[in-house]
């Protein structure tokens, strides 16, 4: 056996892979039901007798297929295995690993059900009648590794013959992405589509696709030559399929590095190293390279660097800038086609698709989508003219655009009512924080309030506050140096003048302040001149009293300090509310579940008096957020077994809030498994609960802390928080180092004010 150090990374790949798909269980899918299926009725809901109304409904009216049943979201891959990624033609059963995978990218990025079927025909007339005999089962059908030209009938036939999405990702997948990238090459580089000299080199299913598509989209076919194994596809060159001669030209033009001088746009889709040196010096200016062929591309960026400067590129490679990925296609083509019931996928919809993804791309780019690749920063630019697949937005941002093709052009069976509506659906799917998210944000555009960013020369915060105004959700002011805040604005590309600074010590307001801080802190050891420096040079400090004095109504920091300094900062200037006191709250969503913890930061080992006043202050957040109460006070014992004196205080606390006839529900002390158990009253009949706990008091901060960090990272929660209530004034403390989206949403929870009563619960 060969020792660690003597295994080649391929093989460790291999190993690793193989270990994958085997372990813990074999394969990359599963099954999982949508409805309970615990109880009798569950059953005889879910099959006999009750199964039979849906039936009878759908017997009644085909459509209602979509509202009884699973097909709205279901899509079926298919492939016989005939050209599977690079391998070839390894037939159907080998080709069942990656349709696997690929129905589990439908999952991870879209939210759809995907099932893989792998049909052992290679005779096209046999595959597309079986294939047309099971299809409409599905919402739609995503064929996948299936060589050419069969592919090219298959797909036609099936999409004639089936009256759903029929789509070959293999051909148009590529062709949309590239197709976006295309757009945005060339806004950066000035030149037009219709302009553009476009050499192919590889006239596969993919090639011939994009090549298609930026000709629907307005490239001249007078302008392109295809060159394939055999050289240019010129007219009269015995051999060829149908598809292929369609884009022969007249030319004397016979080989590719004849055919790329002088070439705008160079699309590869071909081999290793086929692109030389010798051939991009030969093309125009500011040409643009997509070097497609996987795992390795026809030249590498760093062969075309030590050529020439002024290329645009884009590969096949998460390694490189500017990946042609199709995870960045499929998911949200088949997501806005199934949303409105679509019966194809048309030219129209695969345009809009990549009209989207490069309008994404000129977007400000989320910290969490640079640090999963590794960068500190992605901005539009040479390096990226095509969004990244983990780009958190691209649920939300493409599917609509296809949804509204398919209704424009006729091919939707239903419409999208409301589109605002539908892009926080959307959200929603893959982030089950957004809820909780678009409430915040609906308010608050209507309020339009002003927010403070106390470290306004960050470059995060100064991204934070321009994104916080240009969504609308309300006016940002920096806290900050004009000059650095000027600087860093250019280096970001925000127009300068956008944003409101305020120089601490230049304010009109600065001897107001330091007037109110020094009557408020004179008698706990100040001088005028220690209050003086602390508003003139610290910027929460100044910040907190911008919100006392009534010039802001809100106030997001802790991006470069950590939160026990910036809380003692704010607790210079502000009060908790009356007959409250600060706590920390954070949301975590799981399994369709909301739970509402406190206090995660503030009071490290409350007494009985502190956690009534934690609870009161937690269960009115959980109400400002749209849920009615249901607390629960936690323990490590359920109501007095086992006993001890630790529960002892909790027991208390529950006799404070007693006395004082609270409006929600509460109850303790309780062991966690038992607040969250809908049936716990079997056993305690006597619990106050008539429903789980959804906001849960902890004994301590390091106990909040470890069951919020078990619910995320074991647990799978997504979560919001701390945020903090029981201030005065609304301050919203971020992490050290926090990512622009944080600050961003710390922004909009400081303008939507937790400590406000409750519109409704919900």
């Amino acid at each position: 056996m060969a020792s660690e150090s003597t295994v080649r990374p391929d093989q460790q790949l291999d190993a690793d892979a193989l270990d994958f798909h085997m372990n813990p269980v074999p394969g990359k899918l599963g099954v999982a039901p949508t409805k309970p299926m615990a109880t009798q009725r569950d059953l005889a809901l879910a099959y006999s007798p009750g199964v039979a109304a849906p039936v009878r409904a759908i017997a009644a009216d085909p459509d209602t297929v979509y509202d009884y049943t699973s097909k709205g979201n279901m899509v079926a891959v298919v492939s016989n295995g005939t050209a599977i990624l690079g391998l070839g033609n390894l037939g159907a059963a080998a080709s069942k690993p990656v349709m696997e995978g690929k129905a589990v990218l439908f999952k991870r990025f879209a939210d759809i059900d995907a099932v893989d079927v792998e049909v052992d025909y290679t005779d096209p007339d046999q595959f597309i009648e079986c294939v047309r005999g099971f299809g409409n089962t599905f919402g739609g059908i995503n064929l996948e590794d299936i060589k050419a030209p069969e592919c090219f009938e298959i797909e036609r036939r099936l999409r004639e013959e089936l009256d759903i999405p029929v789509f070959h990702d293999d051909q148009h997948g590529t062709a949309i992405i590239a197709a976006a990238g295309l757009i945005n090459a060339c806004d950066l580089t000035g030149k037009k589509f219709e302009d553009l000299k476009v050499v192919l080199c590889g006239a596969g299913a993919a090639g011939l696709s994009v090549l298609e598509l930026i000709e629907s989209m307005g490239v001249q076919s007078k302008n392109t030559t295809v060159v394939d194994i055999d050289g240019v596809v010129y007219r009269g060159r015995p051999g060829g399929h149908e598809r292929l001669m369609k884009h022969a030209v007249e030319t004397g033009k016979r080989t590719l590095a004849e055919a790329a001088e002088g070439a705008d746009v160079l699309l590869g889709l071909s081999a290793a190293g086929v692109f030389t040196k010798e051939i991009v010096a030969s093309l125009a200016p500011d040409p643009i390279i997509f070097a497609m062929a996987n795992p390795t591309p026809e030249i590498t960026p760093e062969e075309v660097a030590e050529v020439r400067s002024d290329v645009i590129m884009a590969t096949g490679r998460s390694d490189y800038p500017n990946q042609v990925n199709n995870v960045l296609g499929f998911p949200y083509i088949f997501r806005g086609a199934l949303d409105v019931r679509a019966r194809t996928i048309n030219e129209e919809m695969k345009i809009a698709a990549a009209k989207a993804l490069a309008a994404l791309a000129r977007e400000d780019v989320p910290d969490e989508v640079a640090k999963a690749y590794k960068v500190d920063r992605l901005q539009y630019g040479r390096e990226y003219i095509i969004p990244t697949p983990f780009d958190p937005r691209l649920i939300a941002w493409v599917p609509p655009f296809v949804a509204q093709a398919a209704i424009d052009t006729g091919v939707a069976r239903r419409p999208i009512e409301h589109a605002d509506s539908y892009k926080q659906v959307l959200a929603r799917r893959l982030d089950p924080t957004a809820a909780l998210q678009q409430r915040i944000s609906a308010s608050i555009r209507a309020e339009q309030k002003t927010i403070v960013f106390a470290e306004g020369e960050e470059p995060a915060v100064i991204r934070a506050a321009h994104a916080f105004q240009t969504q609308g959700l309300g006016k940002a002011i920096l806290v900050a140096r004009e000059n650095v805040v000027a600087e860093n604005m250019k280096e970001l590309g925000i127009p300068a003048g956008s944003l409101d600074v305020c120089n601490a010590r230049l304010s009109e307001h600065n001897s107001e302040y330091a007037d109110y801080l020094y009557e408020r802190l004179q008698r706990q050891g100040y001088l005028r001149r220690d209050v003086q420096r602390r508003v003139n040079n610290d910027r929460n400090v100044f910040s907190a009293c911008m919100l006392k004095m009534g010039h802001a109504d809100g106030m997001v920091t802790g991006v470069t300090r950590h939160s026990n300094v910036v809380m003692n900062d704010v607790e210079l200037v502000l009060d908790p509310v009356a007959g409250s006191r600060t706590v920390g709250v954070t949301a975590a969503v799981t399994r369709g579940r909301t739970l509402i913890v406190g206090d995660v930061s503030v009071t490290e080992f409350p007494d009985a008096e502190a956690l009534a006043e934690i609870a009161i202050a937690t269960a009115n957040a959980a109400k400002r957020l749209g849920l009615t109460p249901h607390l629960a006070f936690l323990s490590y014992s359920s109501f007095g077994n086992p006993p001890g004196e630790r529960s002892t205080k909790i027991q208390h606390a529950v006799s404070l809030l007693d006395a004082q006839g609270v409006d929600f529900e509460y109850e303790g002390e309780m062991a966690a498994d038992v607040a969250l158990d809908p049936d716990h009253r079997q056993l305690y009949p006597f619990s106050r609960l008539t429903q789980p706990a959804n906001v849960l008091i902890m004994p301590a901060v390091h106990s909040a802390s470890i069951a919020v960090r078990l619910l995320k990272a074991a647990g799978g929660a997504t979560v919001i928080g701390p945020m903090l209530v029981g201030l005065e004034k609304p301050v919203q403390i971020a992490r050290l180092g926090a990512s622009v989206s944080d600050i961003v949403n710390l922004a909009g929870i400081a303008a939507y004010d937790l400590n406000q009563p409750a519109v409704r619960a919900g």
